[in-house]
């Protein structure tokens, strides 16, 4: 089962690390940089970094209209931090990003303030038996879900993990713990996909 990490900026370098770590295989994991690799994935992580600029990458480059492909044909998507605003069906109060649709859901950037109010916090996931610690960088927030979304964990008034379908969407950044149970949900969701 193959992951493609969209490779164009951001947090890069750990994701692929965390990955054949999981998978204790190096094959596995690929960087997209370009189009026509999508395709041949079987799973897509799109990580944190600057929406802005990871949007106009993904649409000069042909690669935005591939993840859309993907996802609706049923692949896997993990979207991290910058990822989960750009999978959202809506951001608020933005319009230099452009959205990929591919959850129902409408993000604010920067939700929890700028990259000085990093913090970590324990949260209470829905299916986990004990609390993940995760790790927050200038993170948004989902201000507003639609009925078929799944909300997996929450800080205040905003939800910060999300799934519908085969999207799996977080604020913050699993890559940078030690704990990979968003990481070994992800593998699962590939896992039952191959097998549909």
């Amino acid at each position: 089962m193959q992951i493609g990490i969209i490779a164009l900026q951001g947090d890069v370098s750990e994701h692929i690390d965390v990955m054949k770590k999981s998978l204790k295989g190096t094959d596995l994991v690929v960087q997209i940089r370009r189009a026509g690799i999508v395709p041949l994935c079987q799973g897509l992580v799109l990580p944190g970094g600057e929406s802005t600029t990871i949007s106009r990458q993904l649409e000069s480059t042909g690669i935005a209209n591939e993840i859309k492909m993907a996802a609706s044909a049923g692949k896997p998507v993990l979207a991290t931090c910058a990822g989960l605003v750009l999978v959202a069906k809506e951001i608020e109060g933005n319009s230099s990003v452009k959205p990929l649709e591919l959850i129902d859901i409408k993000v604010g950037r920067n939700i929890f303030g700028p990259q000085r109010n990093s913090f970590e916090a324990d949260l209470d996931v829905k299916g986990f038996d004990k609390p993940y610690k995760a790790v927050f960088i200038r993170a948004p927030g989902i201000v507003n879900a639609g009925p078929d979304v799944d909300i997996l964990a929450s800080i205040g008034d905003f939800a910060v993990a999300a799934r519908q379908g085969n999207v799996l969407c977080l604020a913050f950044h699993p890559e940078l713990t030690v704990d990979l149970r968003f990481h070994q949900l992800f593998f699962k969701m590939m896992r039952q996909a191959k097998e549909t």
